[in-house]
């Protein structure tokens, strides 16, 4: 043999494995690598589906946005495949992008942003077809015996679309069985149907309002700003009664001509009914909402409507801004000075804030809403950074209403003894009445008292979970934390002294001031409005009608009636407790004390018959009051912008909070102690403050302690604080949060 068959073939190495970085909606600090199956085209924002230990998650392809670990880098052979892929369009880019921004900026890990995005997994399926039922083509046969339940069905879809066998047999008043019977017999012919409807297409070029010369010349200015696309950012100024509303959605007209989506955040959902009353007045149909009180099916259905971009126009709270929207031409954020734009658990975020970052990355316009616009935006558009458009006069000749300070430390202004409505504004309520017109009355406090003590003792009802006193409703016969929901009945005796029935209520809540009003004026029809009292966005709409009709004499109610509400025969307003809010050490107190009272006051002479406003209070001399007099804002916001100048607070330095809490308290102090003991003091542009018990030094069960860092405006807190935090070993039994521009202080 000349040894040519045992010729040497030298091995090809293996071809690497195709990987891609999977971000997954969990704590973990950056994606996961996994191999690519052959076939399976996996391009940046594709969602699947991947194995993690045991079981199989949800994720979305990242590509190498974020860094990478080079040590934590696993080998070919050790990659498990992606299961499969999610048959949706990818994640935009800019929504990628804008995940990674909010991590970074709030210091979250990426995972715990991307589930705000992808909040219902169960999306990501295509949705089962369900079967729906017509009538069939061939004639009923003679022999076939139709009961009236039979005939009732069929004159149901007689002309009609195939309806669900569900709600054929409810509005027939029968079982569903009769229906499969039809179906059975060949009378009825299935037909698949998809669970929920699609959402119909905005009219964009229907007409609305008459505007003024002044609505049309700031709708033109937002409509162009939208042709022109591009990034920018307008503050929309306006006071209440303005049409504000009916101005901006020129703007959202306008994103819809370009065929593309249009998004409206509201602080809360409250307030939207009237608003999607509006909208379709506008556009002919009601957009998409996305919010807490959305079931599963339509959480779902509308999560791939907007993904599609089926859904072109969403009205949501603040967790619709990181819905995957393919193409988005504008926000808006109506009400943007308001804190329930503001996340506290979880990822803590500021929604106003981030909807500007969110514009910004998209390049697109967005608009933000005031009659009283926050301190930060007025200043971000004085610089020139945000454009500004005012509205100063309300729409159709109506007039802002007169105020009237109440001042209760006078003798003829206050109340009876455990009274709570003051002889002036009593009177001003009987003439409103005899005038055959409507009335408010607004205090921020819900339930009946609260704060119920022990006469004997004075021993106090405190939340077993809160540092907090419990809060008494009388209408539901319980006493409720406010803060973590804890309820319970008041006891019998009192478990410091032992005296029986001697629990007393202190103070007013909108359910004592409803009952001194039906002793005052028992032929007045009245309604409450409160968060207590009116569950989801229709009950509240229930009562606003109500109010339109004139069935309504007096309104009572909290906050939640205190915006967007039109009422054209409402012309007195009185608040009970101007007050409420003034006192405690919150940086914006004064502000929101203002835009509050001036948002209730505006509910008052909206249209052709003038209103009135009477603010009882113990401090006329009051910035907050003297500006809320003389309808003088500006006045107001200049004292309060010199205040924190002078001080350095946002908008004119930087604050940052650390919220150490932990069910033993011991633990949460060493490490609040630790925290304060490595904090960066030595920086000269820094102030450290605490750590010190927060005001609610127990909340939910939780022991809970507060350090601040404040800086200058220009310094970015993130590294100081990372190098911070890196410095501290925190056990796994202690939390500790960070609240960049921290609203709350509580």
């Amino acid at each position: 043999m000349d040894g040519s068959e045992f010729r040497l073939v030298a091995e090809e190495p293996a071809a690497p494995a195709r990987r891609v970085r999977v971000l997954l909606p969990l704590p973990f600090p950056e994606p996961y690598d996994y191999r690519v199956p052959d076939g399976m085209d996996l391009p940046d924002g594709a969602y699947v589906e991947v194995p993690l230990g045991p079981r199989r998650v949800f994720g979305v392809v990242w590509g190498d946005a974020l860094p990478r670990d080079p040590d934590n880098t696993v080998p070919d052979a050790k990659l498990k495949p992606v299961a499969r892929r999610f048959d949706l369009p990818p994640m935009p880019e800019v929504s990628r992008k804008f995940v990674d921004w909010v991590a970074a900026y709030t210091m979250s890990l990426p995972g715990n942003v991307l589930r705000m995005a992808i909040s219902v997994s169960a999306a990501l399926e295509e949705p089962r077809l369900l079967t729906a039922y017509r009538l069939g083509d061939d004639p009923i046969p003679p022999d076939f015996r139709l009961t009236p339940a039979r005939r009732r069905i069929l004159d149901l879809l007689a002309d009609s679309p195939p309806r669900l066998p569900a709600d054929l047999a409810e509005e027939a008043g029968c079982t569903p069985a009769v229906v499969r019977g039809l179906a059975d017999a060949g009378i009825l012919v299935p037909v698949p149907m998809r669970s929920l409807p699609r959402f119909a297409e905005p009219d964009h070029d229907r007409h609305g309002p008459t505007f003024s010369a002044e609505q049309q010349h700031a709708a033109d200015s937002l409509r162009k700003r939208v042709e022109e696309g591009g990034y920018s950012c307008t503050l929309l100024d306006g006071v209440t009664g303005s049409g504000k509303t009916e101005v901006y959605f020129e703007a959202v007209a306008a994103s819809l001509r370009a065929g593309k989506q249009a998004l409206v955040l509201l602080p809360e959902i409250a307030l939207s009914a009237q608003w999607l009353d509006r909208f379709e007045g506008r556009f002919g149909v009601r957009p998409a909402e996305w919010h807490s009180d959305l079931n599963g099916p339509t959480r779902r259905h509308t999560w791939r409507a907007i993904a599609n971009g089926e859904a072109r126009v969403v009205v949501g709270a603040r967790s619709a801004l990181f819905l995957p929207y393919p193409d988005l031409g504008c926000i808006v954020v109506d009400e943007e000075h308001e804190t329930a734009f503001k996340q506290e658990d979880g990822v803590i975020y500021h929604a106003r804030d981030m909807a500007v970052v969110r514009a910004h990355l998209g390049k697109i316009p967005i608009v933000l809403v005031s009659a009283t616009p926050s301190l930060e935006s007025l200043v971000n558009a004085e610089a020139g950074r945000y454009a500004r458009i005012d509205l100063p006069a309300r729409h159709g000749g109506a007039t802002m209403p007169d105020v009237t300070l109440i001042d209760l430390r006078k003798p003829d202004a206050q109340p009876p003894a455990r009274h709570w409505i003051s002889p002036i504004l009593k009177a001003a309520l009987e003439e409103t009445f005899a005038a055959g017109e409507q009335a408010m009355l607004f205090l921020n406090r819900r339930g009946y008292a609260p704060l119920t003590l022990c006469r004997a003792c004075g021993h106090r009802l405190q939340c077993p979970h809160c540092t907090a006193w419990l809060v008494e409703h009388r209408l539901t016969k319980r006493l409720q934390c406010h803060h973590c929901g804890f309820t319970a009945r008041t006891p019998e005796s009192c478990e410091s002294c032992g005296a029986e029935g001697s629990f007393v209520a202190c103070g007013p809540g909108v359910e004592r001031v409803a009952e001194e009003v039906v002793a005052l004026f028992p032929d007045a029809r009245t309604a409450m409005m409160t968060s207590d009292t009116l569950i989801g966005p229709r009950a509240i709409q229930e009562v606003v009608e109500k109010v339109k009709a004139r069935e309504v004499d007096l309104l009572i109610g909290t906050q939640i009636m205190a915006k967007g509400h039109h009422f054209p025969l409402l012309t007195l307003v009185g608040v009970v407790d101007g007050d409420l809010g003034l006192a405690g050490g919150d940086l914006r107190a004064g502000e929101r004390t203002f835009q509050l009272l001036h948002q209730v006051a505006g509910r008052a002479g909206r249209e052709s018959r003038p209103g009135r406003v009477f603010i009882q209070t113990h401090m006329t001399e009051h910035p907050v009051m003297q500006a809320l007099a003389a309808h003088d804002r500006d006045s107001f916001l200049a004292h309060e912008a010199e205040a924190r100048q002078q001080m350095e607070m946002p908008p004119y330095g930087r604050m940052a909070a650390l919220i150490v809490s932990g069910e033993d308290d011991r633990l949460v102090d060493q490490v609040a102690l630790r925290l304060g003991r490595t904090a960066p003091r030595g920086r000269l542009e820094l102030t450290i403050l605490g750590p010190a018990p927060a005001p609610l030094a127990i909340l939910r069960g939780r022991h809970r302690r507060r350090l601040l860092l404040k800086g200058p405006k220009n310094l970015p807190l993130q590294p100081v604080l990372a190098d911070w935090l890196s410095q501290v070993e925190v056990p796994p039994q202690v939390r500790v949060q960070v609240d960049i521009d921290p609203y709350s202080f509580m």
